[in-house]
Order: C-alpha cells, then sequence, then structure tokens
C-alpha cells in the first residue's frame, strides 16, 4: 500500500476528532463564578487582603474583624464624600446600602489571632502610653481607650480598633480628620480631638498604637459595655 493511501485514512480521522472537541467545546456552557458575598468580596483583596486581614503596604488597613456598623459607616462615607480617596469614592459611588451591609456583614466575621504588632516601639513611647491611655483634660483631649476601649480594640457598633494598624495609616487619618478631607456625621468628634493634638503627639501616638501586640482574638467589645466621654454622629 502506497504512503499516501495509508495516510488518507488517519488524516480524516485526526479531523473528525478534531471536529468533535470543537463541537463539544462549543457547546459547553461558560464557568460562573459562585454567587457568594465571599466571592464578591475578593474585589477587596488586591488592597485589604484575601479576607480582610491587611496588607503589607502601610496605607491599606485591615478591616477583617471590624465593627460591622463602623466598616458599613466608612463604605457610605466614601461612597457619600465624607472621606476622600478616588479609587474608594469611584468604586463605592454607585453602591447601593444593602450590598454595602452585605460586606461589612463578611468582613466584620473575619477574625484575626495572633497578630504580630506592625511597628516598632518608638523612642517617645512614654509620652504617647501617656495621650492613649490618660489624655489631656486641660485640652479637651480624652484618653483614646475611653472610647475604643481599654485593649483598643474597639466596640460595637460604631468604634474600630487601634492596634494591629500601621502607623503611618493611623497618621495618615488623624491628620485628615484635621484637615476635614475625613468626616463624620455631626458630631464630628474625632475631627475635634484631632485638631487639638500636636503634630508631634500623632505621630507619636501613632507610633505606640502600632507597636502594641493585639489581643487574640482582636474582637471589638459588645455595644453597651462603656459609655464614651464624647457624643459621635458616627455612633447610633
Amino acid at each position: 500500500m502506497r504512503s499516501n493511501e495509508i495516510m488518507k485514512p488517519l488524516a480524516i480521522l485526526t479531523l473528525a476528532l478534531v471536529s468533535c472537541i470543537c463541537v463539544e467545546d462549543a457547546s459547553a456552557a461558560p464557568p460562573v463564578a459562585p454567587d457568594t458575598i465571599q466571592a464578591r468580596a475578593q474585589g477587596c483583596s488586591t488592597c485589604h487582603g484575601s479576607y480582610g486581614q491587611g496588607s503589607t503596604d502601610e496605607y491599606f488597613p485591615r478591616i477583617a474583624g471590624k465593627p460591622q456598623g463602623y466598616i458599613f459607616n466608612q463604605l457610605q462615607n466614601f461612597r457619600d464624600g465624607r472621606r476622600s480617596y478616588p479609587p474608594m469614592n469611584y468604586l463605592l459611588a454607585y453602591m447601593h446600602d444593602d450590598y454595602m451591609a452585605e460586606l461589612a456583614s463578611f468582613f466584620a466575621s473575619q477574625k484575626l489571632t495572633n497578630q504580630a504588632p506592625i511597628g516598632k516601639a518608638s523612642k517617645l513611647d512614654a509620652d504617647a502610653e501617656r495621650l492613649v491611655k490618660e489624655g489631656v483634660s486641660a485640652r479637651g483631649i480624652p484618653p483614646c481607650t475611653s472610647c475604643h476601649g481599654p485593649t483598643l480594640t474597639g466596640i460595637e457598633p460604631g468604634i474600630p480598633a487601634l492596634v494591629g494598624l500601621h502607623e503611618r495609616y493611623i497618621t495618615a487619618q488623624i491628620e485628615a480628620w484635621r484637615v476635614g478631607t475625613r468626616r463624620a456625621k455631626s458630631p464630628d468628634c474625632m475631627h475635634d480631638i484631632a485638631t487639638r493634638l500636636k503634630e508631634d503627639e500623632i505621630k507619636s501616638i501613632a507610633a505606640w498604637l502600632a507597636s502594641q501586640q493585639p489581643p487574640s482574638p482582636a474582637t471589638p467589645a459588645a455595644a453597651g459595655k462603656w459609655r464614651t466621654p464624647l457624643t459621635c454622629g458616627s455612633q447610633p
């Protein structure tokens, strides 16, 4: 048998197999992403980590385990212009409250354990610790612990933890409150406090907070655990 007579049936068989494969692929349904809040929340992972645990970038904070009401408030603030950060303002511009509430619930339910301190101790530790734990009553500055709790892990429903955050992020947020690029519903108690702090105090407080070991798990206290010294519009 000549070689071309042998190759002809093989070529026909190969073409038939390829055609079958193509037809099968064409009829296969395209993959569909799971319709779950976990899947949809992955859009936040690039900046905030796969489950909100935070990033090595000093300006992207952890959102896992923060009070649900706080996360929801901040999503609203970005959408409504009370916080200014263009990527977040853009992403949330047309997001409805019910969707933001789902995202807030998801990230609030993620618990973090055995966190290492984010930063190193500052040479101004003693002064910063006094500011955090005692405040300066003569200047109307309450202790951070009086609102954020004795372990600085926040309180439900709307006060966040201060431990487990980067020094530069904390500094940037206090400065944003000072100049008004970050605001809360009136009365804006953090704006009032931030304007009473000096530049070096802000930096030393941020450094001290970043150097603290978060408790494990770092969960906010239950609502009503204690009364805050100021009335804040962000708290229901």
